[in-house]
Formats: structure tokens, C-alpha cells, sequence
């Protein structure tokens, strides 16, 4: 066994399109065969809002490990006759007396699921959620030296970099922003320990604003009266992605690096 273990985290898949192109990705061998453990953001990947339990499994059957989620989690209502059931996917840990669950623990890795306060709907505080999470994973696992990845889902870059701050002087070892579909560059790893990335960005079409439709978007900026975002369905799509390079004996975090390229879509 190698001393190091590889995790991939894709970035928010958006609709038809983000599942296609993910799914491509992964059906080739030299992606799959190359990580211990893929993790995939997934409250976009039903028609851009929430996710079914049909891609829910689809997911599973693409060699997806984990899906976490974010605020738009709820949006499709069948997730509450199964979010109880799946052995994958997580909800952010701090929306009060929920279903599902915050974290999970699997062999090599935990994988903790939060959500940021600014400029977002009102939850409750992530860094006394992660205070929480910490306490009980001591109690649970060997969590000083297990390896543990945050998807922090928030919308603020500087609510992201404080909050990795803190996760990593807690024991951290990876902490990947999600929310914003826009794909940050300033990958790190903090204080030599845990890596870091402010966003990811997203999986879907590539030509339209954040893997909407353009005329769709247009109409609700210019007007400010809600309507319904259409997902864009352009030739061309996305994948927004990052992997990370731990020690797998410490759990720590030795390098992250940045995926990011534009594809013409096998249908």
C-alpha cells in the first residue's frame, strides 16, 4: 500500500451537463485508478437545484465515494425519503434538528460537510459546529492522526480563510470551499499541515454564467423579479476539481493542486 493517499474533490456539479462530463471523466481508468477516494459536491446535479435519488446512485455507480451537498440540499423534496438511508451523502452539519447527517467517518478519511453564515441563509455557526464535530471524532476515531476534509460550502472569501484558519488549528487536515462555481487559484497548505483552496469552482457548461443559462440569468438580474434559472446545455462543459495528497500514516497534508479544463461533451 502506498504511503500516500490521493483523494479528488469535483467542485458543485450543475445539472445534465455537470453529471455528463463528470461521468466522462471518471469512466476513464487512468482518473480512477488514481485516487483512493473521490468526493464530489453534489446540492446542483438534479436540473441545477438539489439532488434526486436516481443521480444519487448514478453517482455511486461512476465510483463516487462521498457527496457532499450545501443550502440547496432541500430543493428537491424526495431527498427527505432517503438522505436517512444513504451511506454517502452529507448535509451541512449545521442546519438544526435535520435529516441526514454532518460528517462521516470512513476508513481512511472523515469528510465533514459545513456552511458559512455570510451572505447566506441564517444558520447556525460553523466554528462552533466544527468545535462540536472535533470534540465527538476524538471520541470515535483516532482523529489526531485520521485524515479529515471539510467541505466548507460558503459564499465569503474571507469567512473561507478564517474559518480554515481555525479548522486547522483544531487538526484539519483539508478544508475546500464550494458554492460560488468559480474556481479561486490560491491553493495552499496551512501552516505546513492542512490544504486549503477558497473555492473549487463547478462541473457543468462552460458557456454559460456559472452553468446557467445566459438569457435566463439576464432576465432576472435586469428585473430583480424571481424567476426560474434554466441550466445551460451548450456543447461544451467543465471540469472544476482539485486533488490532495495526504500522508497516510499522519493524516497530513503534503500538496494540493488544482484541476481545471473545458471539454466538448460526449452525449
Amino acid at each position: 500500500m502506498s504511503k500516500e493517499f490521493k483523494l479528488l474533490f469535483l467542485g458543485d456539479v450543475v445539472g445534465r451537463p455537470g453529471r455528463t462530463i463528470v461521468k466522462n471523466y471518471l469512466d476513464d481508468v487512468r482518473v480512477t485508478d488514481k485516487y483512493d477516494f473521490i468526493v464530489l459536491n453534489a446540492e446542483n446535479a438534479s436540473h441545477g437545484f438539489g439532488l434526486t435519488q436516481k443521480n444519487h446512485d448514478e453517482f455511486l455507480q461512476m465510483g463516487v465515494n462521498c457527496l457532499t451537498s450545501g443550502n440547496h440540499i432541500w430543493d428537491k423534496k424526495d431527498v427527505f425519503s432517503y438522505i436517512d438511508e444513504s451511506q454517502v451523502l452529507i448535509r451541512p452539519y449545521n442546519y438544526p434538528d435535520a435529516k441526514g447527517v454532518g460528517y462521516r467517518i470512513f476508513d481512511d478519511i472523515v469528510v465533514i460537510n459545513l456552511l458559512g453564515r455570510t451572505f447566506m441563509p441564517p444558520i447556525n455557526c460553523p466554528f462552533e459546529a466544527l468545535d462540536e464535530i472535533v470534540s465527538r471524532l476524538k471520541n470515535e476515531c483516532d482523529f489526531e492522526n485520521k485524515i479529515s476534509f471539510i467541505d466548507f460550502h460558503a459564499e465569503a472569501t474571507a469567512e473561507k480563510i478564517c474559518f480554515a484558519k481555525y479548522a486547522q488549528s483544531l487538526g484539519i487536515k483539508a478544508v475546500v470551499g464550494t458554492h460560488t462555481h468559480v474556481q479561486s487559484s490560491d491553493e495552499k497548505i496551512i501552516n505546513g499541515t492542512c490544504a486549503y483552496l477558497t473555492d473549487a469552482g463547478f462541473c457543468g457548461s462552460s458557456e454559460g454564467v456559472i452553468g446557467m443559462d445566459y438569457e435566463s440569468s439576464l432576465k432576472r438580474l435586469k428585473t430583480s423579479i424571481p424567476s426560474r434559472f434554466d441550466v445551460d446545455e451548450s456543447d461544451f462543459s467543465q471540469i472544476n476539481a482539485c486533488e490532495i495528497f495526504f500522508d497516510r500514516k499522519t493524516g497530513i497534508a503534503r500538496k494540493i493542486k488544482r484541476i481545471n479544463f473545458i471539454s466538448e461533451v460526449k452525449k
